[in-house]
């Protein structure tokens, strides 16, 4: 395990059976990793919205979600009752209407910060994110962070070798020990591959979940 092969295999079956995305496809998060694409008032709320919507949820349905919900916007604007409509959960709902209607200065504001950590503090404080959900969003905005969350936390915990560090997962508060462990591990990987550490999560993290890491099982 933890080798470019080991990771390379996962890569290719995920994509065999057409699970190579999140928001978006494998390709494209790897050319944004890669190349930051900037993004429009529009589109950085449009993320936001994604991954508000992602949390409980798997990808296939989040996608639906909010393709309905960005189509409600596009059409008649952030309508709180009418998005409510769509998908009853008022504190989500809640928020990405805060996030639609202030996303001008809020799109500004993040890239007016000269450094990544920065950035992923701000997202952080943006309606219902909070700080695991704000590496997911970096990440899909192009940033090169990861996103710590119970099955990346696990792998860390396989590539550290010390099994007694399991007791420390925490999805709700990221222990330090288990932190280290997790960017060892993506470091490693990094290293192997060449490829960015926002990818590998992604590929990983799909792996988990779709259960082809079996000694996760």
């Amino acid at each position: 395990m933890f080798t470019a092969d080991w990771f390379n295999s996962l890569d290719k079956t995920l994509r065999d059976l057409g699970m190579d995305s999140d928001a978006q496809s494998f390709d494209e998060i790897r050319e944004n990793l890669s190349r930051r694409h900037i993004c429009t008032a529009d589109e950085f709320a449009q993320h936001c919205a994604y991954v508000i919507l992602a949390g409980g949820f798997s990808q296939k349905t989040a996608k639906k979600i909010h393709a309905k919900i960005m189509d409600a916007i596009a059409s008649h604007g952030a309508d709180f009752d009418l998005l409510m409509g769509l998908f009853a959960n008022k504190n989500k709902i809640n928020a990405i209407c805060k996030i639609w209607l202030n996303r001008t200065d809020f799109c500004r504001q993040y890239y007016e910060l000269n450094n990544t950590d920065a950035r992923v503090s701000y997202l952080s404080k943006l309606p219902h994110i909070g700080k695991i959900t704000a590496n997911h969003l970096a990440r899909n905005l192009g940033e090169d962070v990861v996103k710590y969350d119970i099955w990346i936390q696990r792998l860390g915990v396989l590539f550290s070798g010390n099994k007694a560090l399991a007791e420390k997962i925490n999805n709700g508060k990221l222990d330090a020990d288990i932190r280290h462990a997790c960017d060892e591990m993506f470091s490693a990987l990094a290293n192997e591959t060449g490829l960015p550490r926002g990818y590998i999560d992604v590929v990983l993290w799909k792996s988990c979940q779709q259960g082809l890491i079996k000694e996760l099982s």
